[in-house]
């Protein structure tokens, strides 16, 4: 085998390894990373519905109140107020919601499902815990959401302590068996954000394809590279000298002499070769005379 085959063998095997360490560790990096940037489009997702709940309870509940006698308006309710807008949200970019999910909600559509119920449990065992996040399976990929406790306030007991003392219009609109016996403090629901992550995921896996592109290319210039410089500097003039030697060795002395200029060790060997050529003219020129 061939001496410059058998370096770019082993220098493409050498590549081949870096190359599956290197997109090991980026595409882990590159993950991590659109999971990253998921929680700050969660996390801005949660901090707007929040902005329309105070904005609902400092300028909408007051102009409201007179109203609220005669019937009961849902849009005074902050976490009402907030998913709506989020629903506007939701119809231009399916992927995104926003939850108020409540385990005893007044309004059914509020009620927990199986896994939000999880959540809330969670948040409810851990009160220490201001949010939790994580990732979960739904029919468009794999979405990651983030959950925040709801807990029973003085301002909500005035609906959701006992049906007894609830507004009249509200007993009226949704009944008395549902979201009622709220205890201060309670964790009662949880704010759920929901953000895709087959968006982050799939620029991950095109910045990975780019990146390992470009190693690719790297690689291929810097072999093709290696390869002139090796066949100038080392497989050129060695095969030359293997030449000349074979002659020498079958009696042919006006072989030309070995190319011995430069301080490389190329031309340190030629320079050897030379006075091994001297010393064999001598050894002939004594075993002739």
């Amino acid at each position: 085998m061939k001496l410059l085959v058998r370096v770019n063998l082993a220098l493409g095997a050498v590549f081949a390894l870096g190359a599956l360490g290197a997109g090991w560790v980026c595409a882990g990096l590159l993950r991590a990373d659109a999971r990253t940037q998921a929680l700050v489009q969660a996390r801005l997702m949660m901090d707007g519905a929040n902005a329309v709940r105070t904005y609902t309870a400092s300028e909408i509940v007051p102009l409201l109140g007179p109203q609220m006698k005669e019937t009961f308006l849902p849009q005074s309710v902050p976490s009402y107020a907030a998913v709506q807008n989020f629903l506007i949200v939701h119809d231009a970019h399916p992927g995104f919601a926003y939850r108020e999910a409540t385990l005893n909600p007044t309004n059914p559509r509020d009620r927990a499902a199986d896994w939000e119920a999880d959540v809330i449990q969670r948040l409810a065992g851990n009160p220490a815990l201001p949010e939790l996040d994580g990732e979960r399976a739904t029919p468009m990929g794999a979405s990651l959401f983030l959950a925040r406790p709801i807990k029973a306030e003085p301002a909500c007991l005035a609906c959701h302590d006992v049906a007894a003392n609830a507004p009249p219009t509200l007993l009226a609109r949704y009944g008395p068996n549902n979201g009622f016996g709220w205890h201060p403090g309670e964790v009662v629901g949880a704010q759920i954000v929901s953000v895709p992550l087959a968006v982050a995921e799939a620029g991950a896996d095109q910045a990975l394809r780019t990146f390992i592109g470009f190693l690719v290319a790297v690689f291929v210039l810097l072999m093709l590279v290696l390869n002139v410089v090796l066949w100038l500097m080392v497989a050129r003039p060695v095969r030359r000298m293997a030449s000349n030697a074979d002659a020498l060795s079958l009696g042919d002395m006006s072989t030309p002499e070995f190319p011995a200029s430069g301080g490389d060790e190329i031309a340190a060997l030629g320079g050897a070769l030379n006075r091994l050529r001297t010393s064999l003219e001598k050894a002939l020129r004594m075993l002739g005379s």
